[in-house]
């Protein structure tokens, strides 16, 4: 048998989870009586609400008597380590590109890193069915992108043999045969154009692990490539880490890829995608061989993390109520657990109780937020901050490529609102009533404007962005004008006070909602901070007149997710996350004590 390794890559949302849904139903083994539920991929709960992928993901299928392991990745950037590791795991990639869209930040930053390593990456232009699909101006595009990422010459060679497909109907065609409309002129393409994996089964076995997996029998999962030789069950190896210090392990379970599921095996041969259990310490980008003193497989390099946040206790006066892990060690803990597999993240446990974690972006520290929240987990976060650095004296920023889709009538909003965030526009196309924005923009700049932005265009706008490089730091950035409304009691919010005070500002409480003082219950659109009362009910009397009985209109208030309690807090305002509730709130609960701090400060 015969092995085939290819990764499919894409920006999100262009068609990549449905395209493998498809090829996972052409497997020779597949059971039509069973069938496959929809993005079966995405077996994580956060990646079925959100509807993207998160997480890398390994599977295989056997086509005409060989095996083509096929990895599905994250589009979005701010999960860019997850793609990082199993490129090095593949053979080639297939770029799916929507058929209108074309090649977005995000694709640029999957196909930089593909290119880097000497792939040759398919051509999947998806998505034909749309009316106003586009292909050849997707080829000029992605062949402009190609040459400013410097591809060579046999890199290029396939955006002239691109493959057409409808992904969700399961169809797929080349100009040469564009008669046969189903999924197999992929496969065979593949099959045609991918070279088999080098498996010379007699050299000494050797592998690396791209990826971490845990079973609750098995414990800790190894998962990666084998790049020579072959491994049997029982068999004594040697891991050589990043720094080249060997330690002695034992295979204790071989698992491959079969459709969704991974099958036991005695044996396992070069050129496979294999998951190995029996090595409690291992690590990704360590390298397993049967003989000791191997050479170590290159480092597994992953891009630094441009954000960062900190992690606290929660200190509130609603502290434990809701929570199952509430102390510092048990946060700790289940950080420390979260590096094993997050290699895009890097935690500072040094400052105490307070643990300063980096990430890739505000969805890469989000997703881990909203996994301990689930998981049980109660704490305060910080606002996100950028990582700057130095070079040569001078400050650094990170700057993002930004690319918006608008309504022709929002466009005017959205660069005045850009301008104000010190981005610069890079390219302006009018059609047919909707406008395409290129932007750099400072992440900072970005942080707390993707809600904002879904207010310009009333929800009708497209925002995608990608990390591109350090630049000069370009001046202080206003986050925000507009201030809060802060309980300044304790008790249940009242109905009365509600529909007082909703003219000055959003809420973000509904009536008879509890709060504590120094709680953000509002925003004061009038700017600056204001302290009010939110529990005080209407004085009852036994004197009737004309009017006072009015009937109390309340708007409904604007209940915040988690992505949006981070994007809207200041420097002196925390978020406080439990598994039932999120909450902003100042970091001094009382008005004396922020007079007190803003007096030092």
């Amino acid at each position: 048998m015969s092995f085939r390794n290819i990764a499919i890559i894409a920006h999100v949302d262009h068609g990549k989870t449905t395209l493998v849904d498809e090829l996972l139903k052409a497997d020779d083994n597949f059971d039509t009586r069973i069938g496959l539920q929809e993005r079966a991929m995405d077996s994580n709960a956060q990646e079925q609400e959100r509807g993207i992928t998160i997480y890398s993901k390994n599977t295989g299928i056997t086509y005409k008597g060989n095996k083509i392991n096929i990895v599905d990745t994250p589009g979005h950037a701010d999960f860019g380590s997850e793609v990082e590791r199993v490129l090095r795991t593949v053979d080639s990639v297939c770029l799916v590109v929507d058929a209108y869209e074309g090649p977005m930040p995000q694709t640029k930053f999957v196909l930089k890193k593909s290119l880097e390593l000497g792939l040759h990456p398919i051509i999947v232009i998806n998505k034909m069915d749309k009316p106003s699909a586009r292909a050849e101006w997707v080829v000029e595009q992605l062949f402009d992108l190609f040459v400013q990422l410097g591809a060579n010459e046999d890199q290029c060679n396939h955006l002239y043999e691109p493959i057409y497909a409808i992904a969700r109907d399961g169809l797929a065609w080349t100009d040469e045969n564009p008669e046969q409309k189903d999924i197999t002129p992929l496969l065979d393409f593949i099959m045609e154009k991918v070279e088999h994996a080098k498996n010379d089964v007699n050299a000494p076995f050797k592998m690396q692990i791209a990826n971490l997996g845990y079973d609750n029998f098995l414990g800790r999962l190894g998962i990666g490539r084998i790049y020579q030789g072959k491994v049997k069950v029982g068999q004594e190896v040697y891991i050589s880490d990043n720094d080249g210090t060997e330690r002695k392990g034992k295979i204790t379970e071989i698992l491959t890829n079969q459709g969704l599921e991974k099958v036991k095996a005695q044996e396992a041969l070069a050129g496979d995608i294999v998951t190995i259990a029996g090595i409690p310490d291992i690590f990704v980008g360590e390298t397993v061989s049967s003989i000791a003193g191997s050479e170590p497989m290159p480092a597994i390099t992953i891009d630094s993390p441009t954000l960062k946040m900190e992690f606290l206790v929660n200190n509130s006066p609603f502290a434990g109520r809701e929570g199952k892990f509430v102390t510092s060690r048990q946060i700790r803990d289940r950080l420390e657990k979260e590096l094993e597999t997050n290699v895009g993240l890097k935690i500072d446990f040094d400052s105490g109780d307070n643990y300063e974690v980096a990430g890739r972006g505000e969805l890469h520290l989000s997703v881990l937020i909203e996994t301990m929240r689930r998981e049980g987990y109660e704490l305060q976060v910080w606002a996100p901050v950028v990582i700057m650095h130095e070079e040569n004296g001078q400050k650094l920023e990170p700057v993002e490529k930004v690319t918006i889709s608008v309504p022709s009538e929002s466009a005017g909003s959205i660069i005045a609102e850009l301008g104000k965030r010190k981005g610069e526009m890079t390219n302006m196309i009018d059609e047919n009533g909707v406008t395409s924005l290129e932007f750099r923009v400072p992440t900072r700049g970005l942080l707390g404007f993707k809600s904002e932005f879904t207010t310009l265009t009333k929800g009708e706008g497209l925002l995608s962005s990608a990390f591109e490089e350090y630049a000069p730091y370009k001046g202080p950035i206003e986050k925000r004008e507009v201030g809060s409304m802060i309980s300044a009691e304790k008790w249940g919010t009242m109905a009365y006070s509600l529909w007082k005070l909703q003219e000055r500002g959003p809420l973000f409480v509904e009536a008879a909602t509890e709060v504590y003082e120094g709680m953000i219950i509002w925003e004061h659109l009038k700017g600056g901070d204001l302290a009010v009362n939110p529990c005080k009910n209407k004085q009852l009397t036994n004197v009737r007149a004309s009017g006072s009985d009015e009937a109390l209109k309340l708007t409904p208030p604007k209940l915040m997710t988690l992505e949006e309690a981070i994007d809207y807090i200041g420097s002196d305002e925390y978020v406080e996350v439990t598994p039932e509730s999120i909450r902003l709130r100042k970091k001094y609960l009382t008005e004396n004590e922020r007079k007190k701090h803003k007096k030092q400060a």
